[in-house]
């Protein structure tokens, strides 16, 4: 593993502008520089690239991250390639840990995320020595470069295989990140067992879980991780990290049911394909897809079951389709799925079918007026009732406006009169533009300026005594690990190096967002560290006046003057005024 001191060291060395105007040309934007973003479609520049933060975010599709993570997202390497890329160039050298288990005290997601680590190189070892699996794969179709591409393994057919690769097999970290299965008397065992193993990456290729496969016959036939802090079923799409250039060159994306499948269009040329993982298609699915690229195409068998699959899919894309993005829908002849296919056809054929997929539209009235036949009015009233809920949902105006006209006609209604019954989703653009000098978004939370004070200078949570608040709270929660890390870490820290740092944790949105109002707000300078000083005084003031003891006995022995009380409170009165975001 690399340390993440030697992570924070290098994050202030490096020039992302240098880094990212190597990939995309940048032009110069007031303090930051901007281009059309590269993680998505757009004609009008976006793509923002900040040198005093080292961080760039696209407003369009909510890409961001460091100079690590841009050649992660956009030049497709594994974070271990991508950190000795920027080490070469900035004149360092990669150091190393290999301690079987993160040190304790560490964040658990770093924790999780190097046991995991640890379990697929040891299954990818195992596959090597396992003739039987090794001929599984061979009768499969697949060749060695593909199984390494995607990392393959397999799990001995044994009780603890896993004792082998960690020592501390009784550790709770295997138990936390679904490897093992604790069992009467507290006794424990693998949970994979005698399967082909697929690692599931995140978008930053990191491993956070596992899909095993029976070799022979066996329930279940695919056996997923279970959910933990670093893996969600209704999140996650496997392959996506491996398909991402892929899918730019191809310029859309097709969404299978299983690894198999996967691997196996891999193999056979079509490397821009995704999958579920046991679970339906999602709106954060949906979402995922569209910013990587325009055109989405569901794949599914064509019976019964993967009709049903498909609608379900489509019930939870509408509300993330905006005009200039299309979803399609493919059926595969009855009894193929998409490995099969490609291995009987080709290419060439499947290629073929992808260009025939029925778009959403069609497939959503067709669908309807086999449920509801228009033939009398009865049907035609049960048809537009039933298409109510999803049309709602839309907010993208054309696509919206068309869809609205052909159900008029499926329905033999004047279209005002349909107009009237499905009015359009009001969306953000088109609300009436607010009153110059207003606030255009609510004034964020005292704790939420505390988070933007410290990741904009996160030296300040070292020099003063930030909270770090109690409860769940979900701003207050990322505040306090902001500061615990902050407080702990042993080198300078920079705003690039804290966000590589929670990159892919349950804080990262938060902090996004945050960042992102602070430059929106201009807030930097000197008066930084002032007005931290001010807002702490403020939190246990207000602590205090909350009668929350069990906060108020953390404060610390601050004087809260009502000559400094009233400063603070007029600084942030005055703040509000000019419209900060949350």
């Amino acid at each position: 593993m690399i340390p993440n001191d030697f992570i924070q060291t290098l994050l202030s060395r490096v020039d992302i502008v240098a880094v990212v105007d190597q990939y995309v040309p940048l032009k110069k934007a007031g303090t930051n520089f901007a281009a059309c973003c590269p993680f998505h479609s757009e004609k009008t520049p976006s793509f923002t690239v900040s040198p005093t933060k080292q961080f760039y975010h696209c407003f369009g599709c909510g890409a961001h991250g460091t100079a690590i993570s841009f050649l992660m997202e956009y030049g497709g390497k594994p974070f271990p390639d991508a950190v000795e890329e920027l080490a070469r160039d900035a004149g360092l050298e990669v150091p190393r840990t290999h301690a079987p288990l993160a040190a304790a005290g560490r964040d658990e997601v770093l924790d999780l995320s190097g046991v995991l680590l640890q379990a697929a190189k040891f299954y990818r070892q195992q596959l090597k020595e396992s003739e039987r699996a090794i001929a599984y794969l061979k009768g499969r179709g697949l060749s060695g470069p593909i199984a390494a591409r995607f990392g393959i393994g397999y799990a001995p057919d044994d009780w603890q295989p896993l004792a082998g690769a960690f020592p501390e097999y009784q550790s709770k970290a295997l138990e936390t990140a679904g490897l093992v299965i604790a069992g009467d008397a507290g006794k424990r065992y693998d949970r994979f067992r005698d399967r082909i193993m697929f690692p599931i990456h995140d978008g930053s290729g990191r491993v956070i879980g596992f899909g095993g496969r029976v070799l022979d016959k066996g329930e279940p036939k695919y056996l997923n991780s279970p959910e933990t802090p670093l893996f969600s079923k209704g999140h996650e799409l496997y392959g996506m990290f491996q398909a991402r250039p892929a899918i730019r060159a191809a310029a859309k994306v097709v969404v299978v049911e299983g690894y198999m499948d996967v691997v196996a269009l891999a193999q056979h040329g079509v490397e821009f394909a995704v999958a579920t993982l046991g679970t339906a298609t999602t709106a954060t699915h949906a979402q995922k897809l569209f910013r990587v690229t325009d055109t989405v195409i569901f794949c599914f068998d064509g019976d019964e079951a993967g009709r049903r699959a498909a609608w379900r899919a489509l019930e939870n894309t509408v509300s993330v389709l905006a005009d200039g993005k299309d979803a399609g829908f493919l059926f595969l002849p009855d009894g193929e799925d998409p490995d099969d296919f490609i291995r009987r056809r080709g290419k060439p054929a499947f290629e073929e079918l992808l260009d025939q997929a029925t778009p959403l539209s069609d497939f959503l009235l067709n669908e309807l007026a086999a449920r509801h036949p228009p033939r009398s009015a009865e049907g035609r009233a049960a048809l537009v009732n039933a298409a109510k809920p999803l049309l709602a949902q839309l907010t993208a105006p054309v696509f919206g406006a068309l869809l609205r006209q052909r159900l008029a006609a499926l329905a033999g209604l004047p279209e005002r009169e349909m107009t009237a019954l499905l009015p359009f989703q009001r969306t953000a653009s088109a609300a009436p533009p607010v009153r110059r000098g207003a606030a255009s978004r609510p004034a964020p939370s005292l704790i939420r300026r505390l988070i933007q004070y410290v990741l904009l200078e996160p030296e300040l949570a070292r020099r003063n005594d930030v909270p770090k608040p109690l409860g769940a709270d979900v701003d207050g929660a990322a505040l306090a690990a902001l500061v615990a890390f902050s407080e702990a870490s042993k080198v300078p820290l920079t705003t690039a190096g804290v966000m590589q740092h929670f990159a892919g944790g349950s804080h990262e949105d938060v902090f996004v967002a945050a960042l992102t109002a602070a430059e929106n707000e201009g807030l930097e300078g000197e008066l930084l560290e002032t007005e931290l000083v001010e807002g702490v005084k403020r939190y246990w003031l207000n602590a205090q006046k909350r009668g929350d003891d069990a906060e108020s006995r953390r404060a610390p022995p601050v004087d809260l003057s009502v000559e400094e009380t009233e400063r603070a409170r007029q600084t942030q009165l005055a703040r509000d005024h000019a419209g900060g975001g949350t």
